[in-house]
């Protein structure tokens, strides 16, 4: 688990190479308290993350524990909104790994901030 991590936040970072860790199936949860529904799909977690590079200019990994196929990353962001807010902000993000691959994320993070700052 700790590899695959390691694999995609070094990826993640550079914005290349993080999505040949993910599962064709993986599952999403994040940015909506209300909306507890996964958002299933490889491709439909590419489509996010395209969206999220545009207002993250830097992220390192505060904290990572793992413990066999789970893991618990705090990951500390640098971004930048289109209203032109810099604010630095940490993510709690909860992975599982099966067969080899990154399986599902579930993140927790200050939604209202990030609401906030990216109403047009």
């Amino acid at each position: 688990m700790k590899e695959l991590l390691d694999t995609y936040y070094k990826g993640f970072a550079a914005r290349a190479g993080w999505e040949n860790v993910i599962a064709d199936n993986f599952q999403y949860i994040g940015g909506d308290m209300n909306n507890t529904e996964p958002l299933v799909g490889k491709q439909a977690y590419i489509e996010v993350i395209k969206w999220f590079s545009q207002v993250f200019t830097a992220m390192r990994v505060k904290q990572m524990i793992v413990d066999g196929n789970k893991a618990c990353v705090i990951g500390n962001y640098d971004f930048r909104f289109p209203n032109g807010s810099n604010i630095n902000g940490d993510v709690a993000e909860i992975w599982t790994a099966r067969d080899g691959k990154l399986q599902s994320l579930r993140i927790f993070f200050d939604t209202l901030s990030f609401a906030n700052n990216t109403k047009k």
